[in-house]
């Protein structure tokens, strides 16, 4: 039963696509999952990935290394850069202001746990990539608002001290007491543990498909502007983290780790903040596209650099393991 989950949930880019394609059809069996639904959806995604934590998790972040600290760095720089650009290179304000919010809000967003089945794909540093989204998360509580507010702040008022306090709610809660549960709690934990990812992932596909459906008339509208715009952050965002660790000489496996971290954001994240804080309007849409391109992306790389493994691994690779699917769950 475990490996029929964990198969049920390393196919999230295939329910993603599936259900989003569904949506743009028949959006009434979706628009239901809106409102506090999306909040708690996100709170039940954040409670799986606390479940897959431990207080040793947090000491080897204390001895976090350079390919770690550059990731990071990279994750809240360059994303959130890129985001502000294409937004301005495309003129979505012209369209919407809140389309470019949007795309601003989902750029300035941690990476997405759904990376971490990537990495393990893709040949890449799994350990390096758990780390990653780890961290990200915790300094999102913090920048992911701040961020924002900075480079949307001309466009629309954002708030965002309100922001940080419902990152509180629903990050830092939810993953806090799903560590306290894993390390006081092992017996319930290792309960939950196996169907939990799986259940994330419904609770992330569900949010994709609802904010594309209640919005579908947007995305007709909005045409090719709205298409290549979340594309464009993400395909940079895959590129330059490999470049930019490439270029201070990190090693090829944890170059594909970075590239994939920073490529892939937490879209599910962005699309409940968007939802909370800028109800009524269309700042969602952006970051449930961005879903769908970082899914399809990131399956893309993931085939890619499995057929060629990097120097010094074994000829196997991965494939005799099984893939890490408890910590890869969200968008």
């Amino acid at each position: 039963m475990q490996r029929i989950f964990a198969s049920l949930t390393n196919l999230f880019p295939f329910w993603t696509v599936l259900f989003s394609g569904w949506a743009l059809v028949q959006p009434e069996i979706f628009t239901w999952f809106s409102g506090p639904w999306i909040v708690w959806g996100l709170g039940v995604i954040m409670l799986g990935m606390g479940l897959t934590l431990t207080f040793d998790d947090f000491k080897m972040v204390l001895k976090l290394p350079r390919a770690g600290l550059i990731g990071v760095i990279c994750q809240f720089l360059i994303m959130p850069l890129l985001g502000w650009s294409i937004a301005k290179l495309l003129k979505l304000d012209e369209i919407d202001p809140m389309l470019a919010v949007g795309l601003i809000l989902v750029s300035c967003c941690p990476g997405g746990t759904a990376s971490n089945v990537v990495a393990f794909l893709a040949r890449a540093n799994v350990a390096l990539s758990v780390l990653m989204t780890i961290v990200s998360t915790f300094a999102a509580i913090l920048m992911t608002p701040f961020l924002t507010k900075y480079l949307a702040g001309a466009l629309v008022e954002v708030d965002a001290w309100a922001m940080c306090w419902n990152m509180v709610k629903i990050v830092l809660v939810p993953i806090t007491i799903g560590l306290l549960a894993n390390q006081y709690f092992p017996r319930l934990s290792l309960k939950l543990r196996p169907v939990s990812p799986l259940i994330s992932v419904i609770a992330i596909v569900l949010i994709v498909a609802s904010i594309i459906g209640a919005q579908r008339d947007v995305i007709f509208e909005a045409g090719w502007r709205l298409l290549l715009a979340p594309a464009l952050l993400h395909i940079g965002g895959f590129g330059l983290g490999y470049f930019i660790a490439k270029l201070v000489g990190l090693q090829e496996e944890n170059c594909r780790t970075i590239s994939i971290e920073v490529g892939m954001q937490n879209s599910g994240l962005g699309a409940a903040l968007a939802n909370k804080h800028f109800p009524g309007t269309v700042a969602p849409v952006p970051c449930a596209v961005s879903a769908l391109y970082h899914c399809i992306l990131g399956s893309l790389a993931a085939g890619l650099w499995r057929l060629k493994p990097p120097p010094g691994s074994k000829e196997g690779g991965p494939d005799s393991a099984d893939p890490p699917s408890e910590k890869s769950v969200s968008a």
